[in-house]
Formats: structure tokens, sequence, C-alpha cells
């Protein structure tokens, strides 16, 4: 027999009211407290600090809060949906961190690899230190050195390096580094140029957000002989049914884009510039540019998939992208103290959660990230969750994520 599909039916919360059928046995999650989460979206979206969002919350892999609030396009007068399409920037990381895994068990990839293997320009790097001057990397970057973000590589925003990277197309010229929709050239193309500049830190002895797991989807290209986006679509997106997680959304479907917005300095939204970077290409773009770092779009629905696929071991209703221990690899701390002592690690592709206390309520062994443009997520294994926000929000300047969170976490009263 197989499962029904995980969003067989949408559930739809409305204040105060939790249908018996998505209850957990035990009253786990209180409907009256729930509603505190109703309270919290419809209230940021009527004193105009988000357009809209949409919220998603799993308990067992069955969804037991869906809410759609607010504005996809508040001046065209379009309304959120839960099939609302939405840039994930960096929670793209996550997904090309589980394909260079499944590429890990075939054993095309090696965790204790050099990257020079797959990209010749990363075979010897320098390091540019902050006195400005050039030494030779004392090791070779290793893949796991990408996935911990431990290789030394940021997106070239440091004064120091800001010139050299400018001059060759990437960091702040890019849209804050990260942003490549706009580029008409394949990511291998971009991640080889990046090669040949210094990076920031010595590989393994220092935590530096970059272009890692852009590099990663290069070596995913390298190593399966396929695109990045087809290598997604035939090994995890396809397979768990994520059918509206892409890089680009095709020209019919625009209208499910939310707009972008931005946080004034007042905090109140203004809409950010049509053709601007972060208003974005995903519809009219080049679409040769399969950034794995930051380049896809979803839904909450297809998004909470993947992470409950993550949860339960790698498999998700009979479908298995990743054998349990990788996805235990994924979601443990595998970079030390390097990140810090603040009870936060970093596994192969998520933040770790190694305390309790040291991000929000959630339980010793939770693991989450999120996204430039305001999206959020956390997946707590001992509570049983799956939490995910979306909203479109470049530069934010709001705190609704961590206490969307936080309000879901009170909510459970057994």
């Amino acid at each position: 027999m197989h499962r029904a599909p995980l969003f067989g039916l949408a559930l739809l919360v409305c204040p105060g009211v939790l249908p018996s059928a998505a209850q957990p046995a035990g009253g786990a999650l209180s409907a009256e407290r729930l509603a505190r989460v109703d309270r919290l979206l419809e209230q940021y979206v009527d004193q105009n600090r988000i357009a809209g969002a949409v919220a998603l919350v799993l308990r067992d892999g069955k969804p037991v809060y869906e809410k759609a609030v607010g504005w996809s396009d508040k001046e065209a007068g379009r309304r959120m949906t839960a099939g609302t399409l939405f840039r994930i920037a960096s929670q793209s990381k996550a997904i090309t961190s589980a394909a260079v895994l499944a590429l890990v068990e075939e054993g095309k990839i090696g965790l204790n690899e050099p990257v020079g293997n797959f990209i010749g320009t990363v075979r010897k790097t320098t390091v540019m230190t902050e006195d400005g001057s050039i030494a030779d990397a004392r090791r070779a970057i290793t893949i796991k050195d990408l996935l911990t973000h431990t290789a030394g590589i940021s997106y070239g925003r440091e004064s120091r390096v800001a010139a050299a990277y400018e001059a060759k197309g990437l960091g702040p010229a890019a849209g804050n580094g990260w942003y490549t929709a706009d580029k008409d050239e394949p990511v291998c193309e971009t991640m080889e140029r990046l090669g040949t500049l210094p990076f920031v830190a010595q590989p393994g002895e220092a935590f530096v957000y970059g272009y890692n797991t852009d590099i990663l989807g290069c070596v995913v290209e390298k190593a399966s002989g396929m695109p990045l986006d087809e290598f997604l679509r035939r090994r995890i997106t396809g397979p768990l049914g994520m059918k509206d997680t892409r890089f680009f959304v095709p020209p019919a479907e625009r209208e499910r884009l939310a707009t972008l917005y931005a946080s004034g300095s007042d905090g109140l939204i203004v809409r950010a510039p049509e053709g601007s970077r972060g208003q974005g290409h995903y519809v009219e773009g080049p679409r040769r540019s399969f950034a794995g770092g930051a380049g896809l779009t979803s839904t909450a629905r297809d998004y909470a998939r993947f992470l409950e696929a993550i949860r339960s071991g790698g498999a998700l209703e009979g479908v298995r992208i990743l054998a349990p221990r990788t996805a235990k690899l994924m979601t443990t701390n595998q970079s030390g103290t390097v990140r810090g002592n603040d009870g936060l690690g970093f596994g192969l592709g998520f933040e770790t959660v190694d305390r309790y206390g040291a991000s929000g309520m959630a339980e010793t062994g939770a693991f989450g990230w999120g996204g430039a443009y305001g999206t959020t997520y956390q997946v707590d294994p001992q509570s049983r969750l799956v939490i995910v926000l979306m909203i479109q929000l470049m530069p934010n300047a709001t705190d609704i994520q961590q206490k969307f969170t936080t309000l879901v976490y009170q909510s459970l009263v057994n």
C-alpha cells in the first residue's frame, strides 16, 4: 500500500480553529495558541511590514497549520495563496548539498576529495590576508570544506578583495555576490573564474559564508555529466514530487511568482523596482546560470516535502533520495567549534542546533537555515516538526521569522 500524498488536500487554518483531522493525537498543538500565529501574520500585513506570507507546519509529516495571508502582488491586487512561488535564495543550498551527497553515495565524489579534481582553477588557491598580502593556501580545498562553509570562500564583499571580485563579474558587482540569475553563462564558467581569485581565509580555519554551494553545483555537473537543473529534477525534486521547485519560472506562470518588496527606512515595505536584480530575472533572464547556492524558486509545500524527507532519514512516501546515515551527516555538526561556541554548528548543508536555547525553543538536534528574500525554515526531529515561512522582502528589517517560529513552538502543549 502507498501512503496518501503529503499534501493531497489543502489545510487552511482559521483563527482559533484547527480541524480535528489535523490535530495530532494527544492534543499536542493547541488550537487556541495556534491562533496567535494567525494574529502575528495578519498584524504584519496590516501594519505594512510585509506584503504577504505563506506559513506551513508539519507534525509527523502531516500538515497541522497552513496559512496564506496578504498579497502576492499588492499593487495588482493579487492575493497570496498556498501555491505562490517564492525566490528561496540560500534555501537552495540544502537541496544542492543533498545532490552532492547522492553522488558521494555512488562513489563519484569523495567528502575529503580535493575540489580541484573537478574544477582546475581551484586546484591551487590563494588567500588575501587582512593586510592585503596574498599567500598560498596551506592545503587543498575539499568537498567537505564547501559543504560546511569552512573553505574560506566569501561572496567577495570584504574591502580587501571587493575590487578584484568586481573586475571578474563577481562579488558586489553581481548583486550582493550571490545573485547570478542575470548571468548569460553556465555556472561552471563563473566558478572557474572564481577559482582564480584570492579567498579570505585558509581552508578549514574559519566559517566563511559565500560561493561554496555554487561551486558544489558545478561539481555536481562535472561528476554527473548533466546540468544541475536536470540532476536535481531526476534525483531529488522529481522523485519527491516537488514540481514547483525550479531555477526559473515558466513565462506562463509568471503571476504565481510573488513580488519582491523591501523594508524602507521606516520599516514599511516598498516595491522593489521592476527589472532590478532583486525583483529578478527568474522569468525573463538568460536562464543559463543554475546557481546551486541561491538560484531556486519553490513553494512552501514543495520545500516542506524536501525537509520532511531529510527529517525522515532521506526518504518520503517510499521514495529514497539519501541513505539514513547520509541524512544524519547533513543534520549534525560537522564543523566542530569553527563556527563558534554559541551552541550552533553546521552540518553538510544545514545549520545545526547543538544546545537547547541556542536557536529559540528548538530542541538539540534541530536544523535549519533561510534565504536572502526573507524565507526561513526549521526542522526539529525531537519535536517531529517541519516549520516553513515564505515571504519576499529584501532588505528585510522585520523580526517575523523569529516570532513566527516561537509562536509555533509555544503551541506545543503535550
